[in-house]
């Protein structure tokens, strides 16, 4: 309870989120639905695990720097950790395998929230403005996806459900565009330079 109380208070945070969020009443509530699933579940799962940051000792982090230079290859990883669970056949087989629950929230966590909030202050401006214009790329192309398709792609979710998600990421997708077009025409950027570079 001691070491719990020393850490920093986001580390409190994400440990309290990612418990509350393995809570099974909480659980199945944000699992009925597949938007709130993708759109609630996984996104919190991932703040979690940036939270949780703090506690990745600093001789892994120094480890780690060579191989993560301007956070390029762990953005990568957090990249392609999202499009994992933005699959609707993972999206299935964690409704319907236990192994395949846990694994989602071991790795949206770790893969996803740790791993950007260790990645992202090593990143330049160029290489957070390619991640960022793929991420909202990636919302407009699975919002389409799911919007269109006339047939369910996911098993335990309705076609209406499917639809809603995809309008829901449409929406998302041309907010974050706007939001982009704003920050480079009228706001102020400003980027520390990476470590080492």
């Amino acid at each position: 309870m001691n070491r719990l109380r020393s850490c920093p208070s986001t580390v409190r945070l994400g440990t309290g989120l990612w418990l509350l969020l393995a809570l099974p009443p909480l659980r199945q509530a944000l699992e009925e639905t597949m938007s709130r699933q993708m759109l609630v579940q996984i996104p919190l799962l991932a703040l979690a695990g940036w939270w949780l940051a703090p506690l990745v000792p600093h001789a892994v982090r120094a480890r780690l720097l060579p191989w993560n230079r301007q956070g390029i290859s762990g953005l990568l990883l957090v990249a392609f950790t999202a499009m994992l669970w933005m699959i609707p056949r993972t999206i299935d087989m964690a409704l319907e395998s236990p192994a395949v629950e846990l694994s989602k929230f071991a790795l949206v966590p770790l893969g996803i929230g740790t791993v950007l909030a260790l990645s992202w202050p090593q990143a330049g401006f160029v290489v957070r403005g390619i991640f960022l214009v793929e991420s909202v790329a990636t919302a407009f192309r699975a919002g389409w996806l799911y919007e269109v398709s006339p047939e369910r792609l996911c098993s335990n979710y309705l076609l209406g459900d499917q639809q809603t998600l995809g309008r829901v990421l449409l929406v998302i997708g041309a907010a974050a565009s706007l939001w982009l077009v704003i920050v480079l025409i009228w706001g102020r950027i400003e980027v520390e330079p990476a470590p080492g570079a």
